[in-house]
């Protein structure tokens, strides 16, 4: 037997008895005898609370149970602290209040102490940003002498820089100590493409997969799954920055567009390309390196050889050299959209 269904007996049965207490006042005020008066509103009040018990009692608990289930953890606290600094206000109103004579005397106390919470804990969610900010600050004031930094407790992870996989080696370096979170939203979408029809999508996903679970075994850093929501928004990368607005967290991907979007929200956002570009070895024009010419390049003469990180180096004259490891000059360093570019020229007596 459900729980829902029991209420539903005992909703019947409270209905069923008050409606059986007013058919017999109705029965006395018509003259009338008082059984079928009772029998009838008894039928309709049983009828009533077997269909609304539900809806005033499970249903509604059952909702606020599923909203504070997914309201992130900040959010909670400040509605929670608002709603604690509202009762406290009202409380000290109550007093006077009930001095008033009559029914505003009985009732206003009511009133205040329910709109004052409301107010307390809509205002403080609202404003939770701000409230953890200011105690961040005050707390990095205190522990770190004052400079107000405070390091990244949370980075929430999208799918595409699961799929990419660089990740799970950027975790065991211990580059990352902030706790990662995967949400469940992102979660839902790598196992979506992992089932997809088509054979690439359904290798990127089983990869964004296998990329998760090598985290959670071999991660320095915490990584967790967690069912914080942002109800009201369907596309995924919405809501990791709403969520990331939320907590106050970072993003880490390599999605260009996902990149700008929470930038120009003011979401501070990881990007393991940029990443990936600023600990590529440095050379300037004049130091020497070895490269092995590859393919032939756009321009005549043209040879093109690549470093282990994957930069892509330019030999003039290099493509007498193809498939030849030489020594090289380099000329010039070209920063690039897409990358560092180095151009570079065969040393003499290159070739082996």
């Amino acid at each position: 037997m459900s729980l829902e269904f029991l209420i539903r007996i005992i909703g019947m049965i409270l209905f069923g008895f008050g409606g059986l207490q007013i058919g017999a006042s109705l029965a006395g005020l018509a003259g009338d005898p008082p059984f079928v008066w009772s029998m009838v509103c008894s039928l309709i009040g049983a009828l009533f609370g077997l269909i609304l018990t539900p809806q005033i009692t499970t249903r509604p608990f059952r909702a606020f149970y599923n909203m504070v289930r997914s309201m992130p953890l900040p959010q909670l606290l400040a509605g929670s602290l608002g709603l604690i600094a509202g009762l406290i206000v009202a409380a000290l109103l109550a007093l006077p209040l009930s001095l008033i004579n009559g029914l505003p005397g009985r009732f206003l106390p009511i009133i205040i102490a329910v709109a004052l919470g409301y107010i307390g804990a809509t205002s403080l969610a609202q404003r939770r940003r701000d409230l953890f900010d200011l105690f961040q600050g005050r707390l990095a004031g205190i522990t770190l002498g004052g400079d107000g930094y405070t390091p990244l407790r949370q980075i929430l992870l999208d799918t595409s820089v699961i799929i990419d996989g660089r990740i799970a080696d950027i975790s065991k370096t211990g580059f990352i100590m902030a706790t990662m979170l995967v949400p469940h939203f992102v979660l839902n979408e790598l196992q979506h493409i992992a089932d997809s029809p088509d054979l690439m999508r359904r290798n990127r996903g089983r990869r964004g997969l296998d990329t998760l679970n090598r985290l959670q075994k071999e991660s320095v850093a915490p990584v967790k799954i967690t069912d914080m929501d942002v109800p009201g928004i369907d596309a995924v990368d919405e809501k990791l920055v709403s969520l990331a607005k939320q907590l106050g967290s970072a993003i880490l991907t390599n999605d260009f567009n996902l990149n700008r979007v929470a930038e120009l929200q003011g979401v501070l956002v990881l990007n393991v390309n940029d990443l990936a570009n600023s600990v590529k070895v440095i050379f300037l024009p004049g130091e020497e390196m070895s490269v092995q010419i590859i393919q032939e390049g756009k321009e005549l003469g043209q040879g093109i050889g690549y470093l282990e990180d994957g930069t892509m180096i330019v030999v003039e004259g290099g493509r007498r050299y193809l498939n030849q490891t030489i020594g090289t000059t380099v000329t010039k360093v070209l920063q690039t959209s897409a990358g560092r570019m180095i151009f570079a020229k065969p040393n003499n007596n290159s070739g082996r």
